[in-house]
């Protein structure tokens, strides 16, 4: 298994779905306790349920805090240029475009909102894809924006549930 070459995902994943709800394709949860400064954000420690993550959370030194560990705002940045990347490579793939040295860069901002005076997040995706012509790339990324869940998820918000567990 060690030696075992990675494969991307198969091009089924393209197929539409045509039942009546939503289906789960894979679910995990992350659990985030407060650590030190009993304070998820600031000295949290983040554990995924099958233990493949394991991390410390600190405040970056643009906030206030110490840095020296990671922040929400990374780790929503990584998710939203990894799955972003993984549906622009299928859409490539089945279109038959070559773009093994491509890029996808999430900048992620934490801060002010003057709508309700707390805060909000604001993401700028940018994708680099060298030796495809523009006008391709240009309509694999729109095709891409429609397909990968966090962009539909930045544009149109989220079906959440928040509640107190026992």
């Amino acid at each position: 298994m060690e030696n075992e070459r990675l494969q991307p995902p198969p091009l089924t994943l393209l197929d539409r779905y045509r039942g009546q709800g939503f289906t789960a394709l894979y679910t995990t949860t992350v659990t985030v306790g407060g650590g030190q400064a009993a304070h998820g954000r600031a000295s949290g420690i983040a554990r995924s349920d099958d233990g493949s993550l394991f991390l410390e959370l600190r405040l970056p030194v643009a906030m206030g805090g110490p840095g020296g560990g990671t922040n929400p705002e990374q780790l929503f940045a990584a998710g939203f240029a990894a799955c972003f990347h993984g549906a622009l490579s299928l859409l490539a793939r089945r279109a038959q475009v070559e773009m093994a040295h491509a890029t996808v860069a999430a900048e992620v901002s934490f801060g002010r909102d003057p709508v309700d005076g707390a805060y909000a997040l604001i993401a700028e995706i940018r994708i680099r894809m060298p030796g495809v012509a523009r006008r391709v790339a240009e309509e694999l990324v729109r095709d891409t924006e429609r397909l990968c869940p966090y962009a539909k998820m930045a544009r149109g918000g989220i079906y959440s549930i928040v509640r107190v567990i026992d």
